[in-house]
């Protein structure tokens, strides 16, 4: 074989010192099922539409069977994916009576494009007929393709991050198999989750250099009441005006801003102090942060010290300007905690 820069192209080996497969030439393949699996839910859960009639929400993902990996090939990424998946909704009129149906999406794999998808929504047995099946498999339905649209262009930039590595100029080629016809939009996002986050990939399987951040702020209120914001589910739904799930008890889950930010919470004690391992979607897969809330009584208003441990250093700007624009702001505008900012 040729040294780099000489001889047949087809057949150019660089030399490195430390014996790496230059640029995975040699057949290379990784496994995103696991990956695919806890992308594949916290896009679709927490997933919202609304009208006149009422509102529904995708609450659980009860099937979710298939497989997904990636392969390397000379340069080349062959991407393969299978699912057949059910979930289920929940909607609400607007005079409170409460609905339950089904979602199936037997074919999302690599063979289809994302407008080929069956998407079925039905109502549950024994449930009284409704419009929201309509809003449901209207748009409801448009908003599950989008989401899983968003899967199949997370897999092909997030997950690949390190597959194809650096040759001897140092740029990395990045050449698909197959390109993806599902176009990754801002707009599909929350607009809420746009601004917040910039949707800027992360790479995934390498350990990324994180920060810590600390922030304060005051509100008029008692620290029981600033603590209970966090923890009552409908308070977060009225704050971050969109559906949440907020399981307020020490390993209690939470998800808000239609799936996009979720965690666990991990420590709390009474109107002092919240622990919760927390993620933004586009973080890489399982990295948290760690964040802590401490309320401290100030007399007439109650100081809130917030701080967030293992961000991204990518997303520091990001995670800062969101607490600051979707947390406190948002807090003090829907129940009148309004007070100065530090």
């Amino acid at each position: 074989m040729a040294k780099w820069g000489e001889g047949d192209p087809r057949w150019i080996v660089e030399e490195r010192a430390d014996a790496t497969n230059v640029n995975n030439w040699h057949w290379t393949e990784r496994d995103a099922t696991a990956w695919s699996s806890d992308k594949l839910k916290s896009l679709l859960l927490g997933l919202s539409v609304e009208n006149e009639e009422g509102s529904c929400e995708v609450t659980e993902v009860s099937k979710l069977e298939g497989e997904a990996s990636i392969n390397n090939r000379k340069g080349k990424l062959i991407f393969f994916y299978e699912w057949n998946m059910k979930a289920t909704w929940t909607g609400k009129s607007k005079a409170g009576i409460k609905y339950n149906g089904s979602i199936e999406v037997p074919n999302l794999s690599d063979e289809n494009d994302t407008e080929d998808l069956d998407i079925s929504i039905m109502l549950n047995k024994d449930e009284p007929d409704t419009p929201l099946v309509h809003l449901m498999k209207t748009r409801g339905a448009e908003k599950i393709r989008e989401a899983l649209g968003s899967y199949i262009e997370l897999l092909k930039t997030e997950f690949t991050q390190g597959m194809i590595l650096p040759t001897s100029n140092g740029v990395a080629k990045l050449e698909t198999a197959s390109q993806s016809k599902a176009k990754f939009d801002k707009t599909q996002v929350s607009g809420h989750f746009a601004l917040l986050v910039g949707l800027s990939p992360i790479h995934t399987g390498v350990k990324i250099p994180t920060c810590k951040i600390s922030l304060k702020d005051t509100f008029l209120t008692s620290p029981a009441d600033l603590y209970r914001v966090f923890l009552n589910q409908e308070m977060v739904q009225a704050f971050t005006r969109s559906a949440a799930t907020v399981e307020g008890e020490k390993g209690g889950k939470f998800r808000l801003l239609e799936g996009n930010v979720f965690g666990e919470f991990t420590e709390l004690v009474p109107d002092e102090k919240i622990v919760m391992k927390w993620r933004f979607n586009n973080w890489p897969c399982e990295h948290y942060a760690t964040i802590t809330l401490t309320f401290l009584d100030r007399s007439t208003e109650t100081e809130l010290k917030v701080e967030c441990r293992g961000v991204p250093n990518s997303e520091e700007d990001q995670t800062k300007d969101g607490w600051k624009r979707y947390y406190f702001e948002a807090i003090k505008q829907t129940f009148g905690y309004g007070a100065r900012l530090f």
